[in-house]
């Protein structure tokens, strides 16, 4: 009786055993996202516990068979630490056969799963090349048995890049484009395979980073002329892609970073040939081009740039000055935008010197957040001193993209004690012709708000009529290349002044930017724009002289005479 009960016990003790590793494993797959086929092993356990032990009960002596169940329960406490590898002991097949035949198929399937489980973490589902991860990781490793060859090791990182793939996804479809990166994958590994290598430490390695962005690393002789191996690449890609009965071209460009000129490690590599594939698509894509000292000059000031923006974030040097804005008919003030400024140590540097690497490296919602709250408090001054003027900021598409930028404005503006009425949202022509509706659901709300949009930089873009009609837009602004010739050039007149028109027939207000002259601010005014601004009218400035401004009749004086 006593055996029997031990038995039980031991019994309890492998079923708790067998649901630690059926736990561990389970989880161990769900983190890579391939939980189905462990599952299905691990359900098989329960089963065959409860099988076995009444069949062990039935047909063996009870001491016999409990000793083999120990050794069962320490085997299974090893594969809890992993070790699927290690035999089944022997007392469990000659004592419980059929356990020591189930937990050698369930450790075998439990084998093939992980393997499986691994593959997937390292592989692209799409194109069967090596993902990022796995792809940096056999870089790492090749150019760590390199450098320990000495000074004669050679290596090249091409960075391939398909030329309009996101037209192409627009055009024919993501399933399409999927079809043709697995495509490119072939050809590209079709491309390097009878390339020159002694050993198989030589052979050339081909990934896919994401997106439509790819990888080869070169090694040995063919890392010696990575330039004519590129021009061999574009070739292989050039010929039109048969995908789903259509014949889609995709180009590509090339950049070429050279080991270890260029770069001691993977990231820096992939940071050059990145760089260099961008000036491949600046000179007219369906190249290649090598890095080289300008853009490593250009990396390194970017990237001294970057930590600048970073300390200038934390220590707050970010501000603002403001430009008035008048009516056309009376020179009266009406409001002001409000212009970004960085006060550097070095002295005060304007937005067009550092706006587009803080919208690169998404520090532009971080310089976002101080901004709305240096606007919400201006809102809130001028409304304490009895001005009603409107505040114009301008907002990029980074932070018009944050999901928490409009909650912030809302909160903010409304903190402050001004109306939102006092407030205008500027956004760029390309950005509202492009936006989401998520984003035209983001502006509308700030308008029912009581805040007004503006529409900047108006005539330049590629603006749809259509479009424009579905807007959620109340004023709109002629850009500075409209303005700047229309006191003295008649088809420039003409041309500001239809857009005026067009301008009035959607509702909205005119609005004329980059004001240099007098005559160009009597014309414009002629022409019917509404709302004038630029250094004819007055130059940015800072709060306090903005005020006194306000109070001033300098502006129609000006205008009159």
């Amino acid at each position: 009786m006593l055996e029997a009960k031990s038995l039980k016990r031991r019994a309890i003790v492998f079923a708790a055993c067998t649901g630690a590793v059926s736990f561990f494993l389970a989880l161990l797959a769900t983190t890579h996202g391939r939980l189905d086929a462990l599952t299905a092993s691990s359900a098989l356990i329960p089963a065959i516990v409860c099988a076995t032990m009444c069949w062990a009960s039935a047909e063996r002596h009870v001491s016999t068979t409990a000793g083999a169940v120990d050794d069962a329960i320490l085997r299974l406490s090893k594969a809890t630490r992993s070790d699927l590898e290690s035999p089944i002991p022997r007392s469990v097949w000659a004592c419980v056969p059929s356990l020591a035949r189930a937990m050698q198929a369930l450790f075998e399937q439990l084998r093939a799963t992980l393997a499986a489980v691994e593959r997937a973490a390292q592989i692209d589902s799409i194109t069967e090349l090596p993902n990022r991860a796995y792809f940096q990781q056999l870089v790492e490793v090749r150019l760590e048995r390199l450098a320990q060859r000495g000074s004669d090791a050679t290596a090249a990182l091409l960075f391939v890049d398909l030329d309009r793939f996101k037209a192409i996804n627009d055009t024919y479809g993501h399933a399409t484009g999927d079809l043709l990166l697995a495509e490119v994958g072939r050809r590209l590994r079709r491309a390097v395979e009878h390339l020159p290598a002694d050993s198989a430490e030589e052979a050339a390695i081909v990934g896919r980073l994401s997106g439509d962005e790819f990888t080869i690393l070169l090694c040995g002789r063919a890392a010696a002329e990575p330039q004519r191996v590129a021009r061999g690449v574009l070739n292989v890609l050039e010929a039109p892609h048969q995908i789903l009965g259509c014949e889609i071209q995709a180009s590509a460009s090339i950049g070429v970073a050279l080991w270890p000129r260029h770069g001691t490690g993977f990231d820096d590599l992939t940071r050059a040939a990145d760089a260099a594939m961008y000036v491949a698509k600046a000179e007219g894509r369906g190249q290649a081009h090598g890095f080289d000292d300008s853009l490593a000059s250009a990396i390194v000031t970017r990237r001294t740039l970057e930590q600048e923006l970073r300390r200038a974030i934390d220590t707050g040097e970010f501000g603002l000055v403001f430009q008035p804005q008048v009516l056309a008919a009376t020179g009266q003030p009406c409001g002001a935008e409000a212009l970004l400024r960085w006060h550097h140590p070095d002295g005060v540097r304007l937005p067009g010197s550092f706006l587009a690497c803080a919208e690169e490296t998404g520090l532009m919602v971080e310089i976002g957040d101080q901004i709305v709250q240096q606007v919400a408090a201006t809102m809130g001054r001028w409304h304490a001193s009895g001005f009603r003027h409107r505040l114009c900021v301008n907002i990029s598409a980074p932070e018009l993209d944050h999901a928490s930028f409009v909650r912030k404005l809302r909160d903010a503006v409304a903190e402050s004690g001004a109306p939102a009425s006092m407030l205008e949202l500027e956004l760029k022509e390309a950005l509202l012709m492009k936006c989401s509706q998520n984003t035209l659901d983001t502006v509308t709300l700030l308008r029912r708000d009581g805040a007004s949009i503006a529409l900047d930089g108006f005539g330049t873009g590629f603006s749809s009529i259509a479009r424009l009609r579905e807007l959620p837009i109340d004023r709109m602004k002629l850009d500075r290349l409209l303005t700047l010739h229309v006191a003295g050039n008649e088809e420039a007149r003409a041309i500001a002044q239809s857009l005026v028109g067009l301008m009035h027939g959607l509702g909205c207000t005119a609005i004329a930017a980059g004001i240099e002259s007098v005559e160009q601010a009597r014309m414009l005014r002629v022409i019917g724009c509404d709302v004038l601004q630029g250094y004819a009218i007055a130059e940015p400035m800072a709060e306090a002289a903005l005020l006194a401004w306000f109070k001033s009749s300098a502006t129609e004086r000006r205008l009159a005479g």
